[in-house]
């Protein structure tokens, strides 16, 4: 249940590019709801999507200056930057178009002949990835669009062969391959079905373990890796749309909930221009692990992380492609869950690779050498690293990210690869002097990147910088008259830490009215997620949400956010995974303690109008604070919930729970709707009855309950919405102006001096 509230339907499409140390100048805007949500005055510019060429430089989307709405695609020089246009969009108009593509992502051949152009996408579940790929030669300047007879929008995640003669992909659910030379088209698996995936995934694997794009070209270019999901056996969920025609419409596809049976999963390799499949060996029932990583390590091998079905143990296997034989490289295991590992980068052809764990208390990252038999830590104990940026085993450093002395802070550090050599002393690579939350795109070579930052009240810049000594070159998005419109706000903002029991801080942040008299009462607002999947307290731009928090504070209340223990904030293991099998009771009592700890330490905070809010993982938070703690919180608002974890898909649910039959207390204790009956405040409840992740079915048995114990609350459902509740003209705007009003209505600000 990953908190992921901003995926729009062409999400390439609404960043694409603005030209660098463009600055536009505009008229002050007032902060308003239809300000926020209508005129979008305080959004974000945002750059890319970009691709490092070189090590010297690298290629981004802008718009054209000569045809309106159309795009094209410019290489930067990182030293100077120096312009120069790779295709221009009058190139890019094919003989039966009357208008250029739009670019909506694009890559390079191995060679750098030619260019892959991905564009008309459709949305797939939460992201465009399907559409209609086009190949551009930039010798002869010819455009021609792949897939044969393809139908419009119809084909999936198109990838150059190492040979850039060839390319593959996946078509209804099938892959192919296209030979660049001649034209032909092979078919290589033919049972692709509804239940049947081959190169792709299912809606569980999508949402939870982050996979779409599912298969690879090996290094030598004469065989593809691919997944094939196996859904037949899985229960369906049914959305039922009611406003698109006459007649309901309904939309069916597998959902595994927690506990019930999995999709199969298994991963084969096929010759590139077709044959037999190799299908990897894998001990115990399909249904009962996941198939979480799969990469090539050398042109014969592949690498792939098993995860048992319970996830506390992830088997790392090395594949033999021919044959499909498996042995077991090394085990990570831990009481509470294991993470997947998406910091593997290779080093030394194959032979060595990085592999981040938590087995010593902190993600630390290890090299990995002798087939698992050889893990030594790069990084320095006692500190937990959040990614890997860029190995160079060039020069032999490796990048990462990293905030040791605060939680909320991203910056980049650089370790050696080797860690026999004399560079075992990490070096901080940010300057000391920025806080707020960096992130890289680290060319290769390590001599540039792609800077990125932003803090709580500052919206992103973002820069290209020298490495290591952090020199800015060139500022490609500066959103200076953003960061003018916000400085006229006057903010007043501060992080905190709070102590809840003996020896245990939680992190916090709070902003003020601008008038903040701490002689006054203040209603107080508290923001929350509060799962492993989500941390609110974070020195970073907000976007939107965190404006409408600021709008608030213009009416008059006090808004607050507080991590609890479970979320995944760089303290430790034991911070993160002490909620394991309870997933909502310790969180929900940590957040209810900081609640009574700031308003001990704070005698403006006014108990009688304490308010909580959240969304998906912090909906169901905000149902747990009004259920379990009715006599703190008066009014509640509870955004896409999960009110019964049995609900909730496998992935997800059982990581962090294990399954109903193994715990099933547990799933009763954590539920909110197992609380339900002690609701005694204004409860609001909103969702979108199209939402295929936290499904509205959650919501109506949570009613049901609510109605039985004859309690009141309020309930807002937005037809055919998904979780991100977006759909549809106005309906951000009617969303936020529903939680003002209805905070405003049962949580009123004015109160006497």
């Amino acid at each position: 249940m990953n908190f992921r509230l901003s995926h729009l339907c062409a999400a390439l499409i609404a960043v694409m590019a603005v030209a660098p140390v463009a600055a536009q100048t505009s008229a002050q805007h007032e902060l308003t709801l239809d300000s926020l949500f209508v005129e979008r005055a305080y959004d974000s510019a945002r750059f890319g999507p970009a691709r490092w060429l070189d090590s010297e430089s690298y290629a981004t989307l802008e718009p054209s200056a000569e045809i309106p709405r159309a795009n094209e695609l410019v290489r930067y020089s990182a030293a100077d930057g120096e312009r120069v246009r790779i295709v221009k969009a009058r190139e890019l108009v094919a003989d039966f178009r009357d208008r250029p593509l739009l670019i909506e992502d694009y890559a390079f051949s191995p060679d750098g002949k030619l260019l892959l152009i991905f564009t008309n996408s459709e949305r797939v579940w939460r992201t465009n990835s399907r559409g209609d790929f086009w190949i551009f030669n930039l010798d002869t300047r010819h455009l021609r669009r792949l897939g044969g007879n393809a139908r419009e929008s119809e084909l999936m995640f198109a990838k150059f062969a190492p040979d850039s003669a060839r390319v593959a992909y996946v078509r209804n659910n099938d892959l192919y391959m296209e030979d660049l030379r001649t034209n032909a088209i092979t078919r290589l698996t033919h049972d692709g079905s509804d239940t049947l995936v081959n190169g792709t995934f299912d809606w569980v694997y999508e949402e939870e373990l982050g996979l779409r794009d599912g298969f690879r070209w090996s290094p030598d270019g004469t065989r593809i890796a691919f997944w094939q999901l196996d859904s037949e056996l899985v229960s369906e969920f049914i959305l039922v749309n009611y406003t698109a025609e006459l007649y309901p419409q309904l939309t069916r596809f597998p959902y595994p909930k927690a506990g019930e049976i999995n999709p199969a999963a298994r991963i084969g390799t096929i010759p590139a221009g077709g044959g037999e499949i190799a299908w990897a060996e894998f001990h115990g029932s399909p249904r009962d692990f996941y198939l979480a990583r799969m990469e090539w390590a050398t042109p014969n091998e592949l690498i792939v992380q098993r995860l048992n079905r319970q996830q506390n143990g992830n088997n790392v296997m090395r594949i033999d492609a021919a044959s499909g034989k498996s042995d077991q490289m090394f085990h990570e295991q831990d009481d509470a869950w294991v993470n997947v590992g998406d910091d593997l980068h290779w080093i030394e052809a194959g032979e060595s690779f990085t592999w981040v764990s938590e087995r010593d208390g902190w993600r630390r990252v290890y090299r990995v050498d002798g087939g698992g038999a050889n893990q030594r830590p790069l990084s320095p104990a006692g500190v937990d690293i959040l990614s890997v940026e860029a190995v160079d085993p060039v020069s032999g450093w490796l990048y990462y990210i990293a905030s040791p002395d605060d939680p909320g802070q991203r910056y980049l550090f650089r370790v050696a690869l080797d860690p026999d050599t004399d560079r075992i002393v990490p070096q901080l690579l940010t300057p000391a002097d920025q806080p707020g939350s960096h992130s890289y795109q680290v060319a290769p070579g390590g001599q540039w990147a792609i800077h990125t930052v932003s803090r709580f009240n500052s919206p992103p810049v973002t820069t290209v910088v020298s490495l290591p000594d952090h020199q800015i070159t060139t500022t490609l998005v500066d959103n200076a008259t953003l960061a003018a419109r916000v400085d006229a706000l006057d903010t007043r903002h501060e992080f905190f830490r709070v102590e809840v029991e003996p020896g245990v801080e939680l992190d916090g942040w709070a902003m003020y009215p601008a008038d903040f008299d701490a002689s006054r009462k203040y209603p107080v607002l508290f923001f929350v997620y509060g799962e492993p999947a989500g941390q609110t307290v974070r020195d970073a731009w907000g976007g939107s949400r965190a404006l409408w928090h600021q709008y608030l504070t213009g009416l008059g209340y006090v808004v607050m956010s507080v991590d609890n223990r479970g979320t995944p904030a760089p303290r430790g293991r034991e911070w993160r995974k002490v909620v394991y099998g309870d997933v909502g009771t310790l969180a929900a009592s940590d957040q209810a303690a900081a609640v009574r700890a700031i308003a001990a330490r704070h005698e403006w905070v006014d108990l009688e109008r304490i308010a909580i809010w959240g969304w998906s993982g912090g909906g169901s938070m905000t149902l747990n604070a009004m259920f379990r703690y009715p006599e703190l919180y008066q009014t509640g608002m509870s955004v896409a919930p999960v009110p019964d974890q049995r609900y909730y898909d496998t992935i997800y649910q059982e990581r962090y729970m294990d399954t109903p039959q193994n715990n099933p207390e547990g799933y009763r204790s954590a539920s909110p709707i197992s609380h339900a009956q002690n609701l005694s405040g204004n409860l609001l409840i909103v969702h979108g009855t199209g939402d295929d992740n936290v499904h509205y079915q959650g919501t109506e048995a949570l009613i049901n309950k609510l109605i039985a114990h004859n309690k009141n609350f309020t309930m807002m459902a937005y037809p055919n919405r998904s979780h991100g509740i977006y759909e549809g003209e106005g309906t951000t705007r009617h969303l936020y102006g529903l939680l003002t009003r209805y905070l405003q209505e049962n949580t009123p600000a004015t109160t006497a001096h």
